[in-house]
């Protein structure tokens, strides 16, 4: 079991996600060309994809999806509204569209996806179960719903969102409106707001947590990490790593890996 943030924030976001040798891409906000030079730093490349997963249509997490998906011909999930709200999507050959709140298998990979609120047609996240444990993905929310809650419990590792400094947007540039957008129901999480999600997720099989869609306007990294260990430093038994998404380059891997994989439990950066 592997994740790595190949790209995270406002100009661009893709997330590999590895569980029982099966190679999962959620989000393509880059480049083809881009996404495959960055799997190359991690060992891979976009060839190894077995499934493209889209959450929204937003140009920072779909720029890349037409491209990628028909060079290296990549099924694509993803919800019918948001492929019609992509403006050059293009023709791929293996479209599958999906619900939210469907669950299907892929290649032996067990994938609920879910409903979140954000300033989309029908935006989702997703859980990935398999015999190594569940992996759960959800960024570009303006509110932790109990759905929300409720399908990331269990999760051996997360990927949420980590947007924003309250403070910082608040004394920041931005106009006034786009301000209420971000903080809004159907914006995104903000360092607070995340570690309150997050104190709601945390179980002692916790391992790793990646911060993800970090404003490089609204927030720092050190902001950020600080909030959401403040929090588990109240959570006794559960100490998970924190990894951090970053715009320009690669986050650290978190490689896991259980007995039921015919090895030891261990966790890793990888």
């Amino acid at each position: 079991m592997r994740v790595c943030l190949l790209a995270s924030g406002s100009r661009g976001n893709a997330t590999l996600i590895e569980s029982d040798g099966c190679h999962l891409l959620i989000d393509a906000g880059l480049s083809a060309r881009e996404i495959d030079r960055r799997l190359r730093e991690i060992g891979l490349s976009a060839d190894d994809l077995d499934a493209l997963l889209v959450t929204h249509e937003h140009h920072d997490h779909v720029s890349g999806i037409g491209p990628l998906a028909r060079r290296h011909k990549i099924p694509v999930y993803i919800v019918p509204e948001t492929a019609a709200a992509i403006s050059r999507l293009g023709s791929i050959a293996d479209i599958r569209y999906i619900t939210a709140g469907q669950r299907f298998t892929h290649a032996g990979l067990e994938i609920s996806s879910f409903s979140t609120t954000h300033d989309a047609v029908d935006p989702i996240g997703f859980t990935i179960d398999s015999r190594e444990g569940r992996i759960g993905y959800a960024t570009d929310l303006g509110l932790s719903t109990r759905l929300v809650v409720d399908r990331l419990e269990g999760s051996r590792i997360l990927v949420l969102e980590s947007n924003h400094d309250e403070q910082m947007l608040l004394d920041g540039p931005y106009p006034w409106h786009l301000k209420q957008r971000i903080q809004g129901r159907h914006g995104h999480l903000s360092n607070r707001s995340a570690a309150e999600l997050l104190q709601r997720l945390a179980w002692d099989g916790l391992e790793a947590v990646f911060l993800a869609h970090l404003s490089e306007e609204n927030n720092h990294p050190e902001l950020a990490q600080q909030e959401i260990a403040r929090m588990f430093a109240t959570c006794p038994g559960c100490t998970p790593q924190i990894f951090l998404g970053q715009q320009a380059s690669i986050s650290h891997s978190f490689c896991a890996r259980g007995p039921e994989s015919g090895s030891e439990e261990s966790t890793d950066v990888c």
